[in-house]
């Protein structure tokens, strides 16, 4: 997942864009972790995992970025897609910390941790772990964290902010360009990097919508 726009308040309300290859396999929304009841997300089908995750009983939700820096040993290295998993089934989570993972066998992430009252972003650049509140507000969070001079910040969070329906935006032609929010670009070998699926969260003391856009044209359903 590439883009995360936070909207504090009641409800609190997150939007999750995924990009990704679109040849790398997943399937959408549902309940596909037994070791995790309860918990609802699209899995990625080759690591098993999850970008976005949503535990309705414990009103959490929790979105993962990849981040820059460090890259974990190859000889060690698990996928990043169990920290959204791990994080929104925790039963206490620590103001400074994520569940108890050893962090350096994952690359570097940005995780954003939100409950009807706040959220949270952790990043991870493989040497340092940072936790920060999101501000009030509208926020957006890219591959680089919290960065209002991205070019997809600078564009974008303006309309968030004044958009009384966030659906309205995810509905541009998909675009190369940097600043785009709906991307699809080629890569010199041919591979597609698209943008997905948008998964649209609120979050309120009296319960959860989750709702799910799949982009691809050539998926049923």
């Amino acid at each position: 997942m590439c883009t995360v726009i936070v909207k504090t308040g009641r409800p609190l309300t997150l939007m999750g864009v995924r990009d990704e290859f679109a040849d790398r396999p997943w399937e959408g929304p549902g309940e596909h972790w037994p070791e995790h009841p309860g918990v609802v997300g699209g899995r990625d089908l080759k690591a098993g995992g999850t970008w976005l995750a949503v535990d309705p009983a414990r009103r959490r939700a929790a979105a993962l970025l990849n981040g820059h820096g460090r890259a974990a040993p190859e000889t060690t290295k698990i996928s990043r897609g169990d920290l959204p998993l791990l994080a929104v089934g925790a039963d206490d989570l620590p103001d400074v910390d994520l569940p108890d993972v050893d962090l350096t066998r994952y690359d570097p992430f940005h995780l954003v941790l939100a409950d009807p009252a706040r959220a949270r972003l952790f990043s991870w650049d493989g040497e340092r772990l940072s936790t920060s509140e999101v501000p009030d507000g509208t926020s957006m969070i890219v591959n680089t964290g919290l960065n209002p001079e991205h070019a997809r910040v600078a564009a974008y969070r303006p309309r968030f902010e004044s958009s009384a329906d966030w659906r309205e935006l995810i509905a541009a032609a998909p675009s190369a360009d940097p600043s785009a929010l709906i991307i699809r670009d080629v890569t010199p070998d041919g591979r597609v990097f698209a943008s997905l699926s948008v998964m649209l969260v609120t979050l309120a003391p009296e319960g959860v919508t989750y709702d799910f856009t799949d982009l691809t044209a050539d998926r049923d359903g």
